[in-house]
């Protein structure tokens, strides 16, 4: 699916240049009135959620730290990864975080056959980390440093809380989890109290809270509102379609009762039992 530039709150929409027709132009203007009456609303859905699982991940994405305040995994133009600041956040909330930089937003998209995903910054290169644990954003080419398997953290660890983890090619060849390494932010305070380094790095262990992350994505792209989308498409059809299907005119009843049966996925049984009461309607005397 192509994903369209990112927009973010307090952006000025940009405007329509309307186009001069004339009485020529072969328009079909009842498309056009449809289109208008029956918006998509998930099409230009910009709003962000919390996936439910990992397979959930695609397209944009927003990587929340474990840091105080809120920071999120960023990267600038020369492939330098970075903790930025979030500013799109209510009541310091981390759960609540939204993306106000472009440099804030990862592409991820599954590695087929692998169960890994990648995550592709906003200047073209995938995060990477290699085996000592230094991250970076600067090939534009997937290889096995760039590949993350994002695993949820076990409820038991947590108090009401999702958390995830990245596990990353800093993992050592150990059996079981014990050589697994995971993407972390390590804080630390200056002496002057005032300032905090934020460190990066991708061979964090699974035990650190500082692996702990909040991963977002775009609502527009959990596979579950794909699905809603689909189904609402499956559930609209037009009188014209149904009465093409039974193959004579239908009264009210009818089309809500092929209506109904296409939502109940018994459409085609209704449409034989339509079809041969118009018979038996046709002969009857």
């Amino acid at each position: 699916m192509p994903v369209k530039p990112l927009s973010f709150k307090g952006d000025k929409k940009p405007s329509k240049k309307r186009k001069h027709r004339t009485d020529d132009d072969n328009i079909d203007v009842s498309k056009s009135v449809v289109a208008a009456e029956n918006p998509d609303p998930s099409a230009e859905d910009e709003t962000w959620t919390t996936p439910d699982q990992p397979s959930d991940l695609t397209g944009p994405v927003l990587l929340v730290l474990p840091t105080a305040p809120p920071t999120s995994l960023a990267c600038d133009a020369h492939g330098n990864v970075f903790a930025s600041p979030v500013e799109n956040i209510v009541e310091n909330v981390p759960e609540t975080s939204e993306p106000h930089d472009v440099r804030q937003v990862w592409v991820a998209s599954t590695v087929a056959g692998t169960g890994e995903i990648s995550f592709k910054g906003s200047h073209g290169g995938y995060l990477s980390c290699d085996a000592l644990g230094v991250l970076g954003a600067r090939r534009e080419a997937r290889g096995p440093e760039e590949g993350f398997v994002v695993e949820q953290v076990s409820e038991k660890e947590l108090e009401d809380r999702v958390r995830w983890r990245v596990r990353t090619a800093a993992s050592k060849k150990e059996p079981g989890e014990q050589g697994w390494r995971y993407l972390c932010a390590l804080t630390e305070t200056k002496a002057n109290a005032k300032a905090v380094n934020i460190s990066l790095r991708g061979d964090g262990e699974a035990g650190s809270e500082s692996t702990h992350l909040i991963v977002r994505m775009q609502s527009r792209f959990k596979p579950r509102v794909q699905q809603n989308k689909e189904t609402k498409a499956k559930e609209k059809i037009s009188r014209r379609e149904l009465e093409q299907a039974v193959g004579r005119r239908l009264d009210d009843d009818e089309v809500k009762r092929l209506k109904r049966a296409r939502k109940e996925g018994n459409f085609y049984e209704e449409v034989l039992d339509v079809r041969v009461k118009g018979k038996h309607d046709k002969f009857a005397s």
